[in-house]
C-alpha cells in the first residue's frame, strides 16, 4: 500500500500488488521480471505514478531485490518525499 500527500495532506491512498503472489524482491528471477514488465509496460502510458501498475511495476518488479531500494529510486524518479 503506498499512501500519497500533498503539502501533508493525504490525497491517496493505493494497493497494490497481488496478495500472496510472487514478484521480484521475493523470487530474484530475472526472466520472470523481464516476462512482467514486458507484460505490464502498457501500464505506464497513463503517466499517473500513483496508480497500482506504476507501483507495482517500479517498487516490487524494480531494478533491484530489495524493496527498500526500489522504494528510493521510485520516490527520486518521480520528485517524491
Amino acid at each position: 500500500m503506498a499512501i500519497f500527500y500533498d503539502n501533508d495532506k493525504k490525497v491517496k491512498t493505493t494497493h497494490f500488488g497481488q496478495q500472496g503472489a510472487d514478484d521480484y524482491t521475493i523470487t530474484r528471477n530475472k526472466e520472470q521480471r523481464a516476462r512482467y514488465r514486458a507484460r505490464h509496460k502498457k501500464d505506464l502510458k497513463t503517466g499517473d505514478f500513483k496508480k497500482a501498475g506504476f507501483l507495482s511495476y517500479f517498487i516490487l518488479w524494480g531494478d533491484s531485490t530489495s524493496r527498500r531500494t526500489n522504494i528510493a529510486k521510485y520516490k527520486k524518479r518521480f520528485n517524491l518525499k
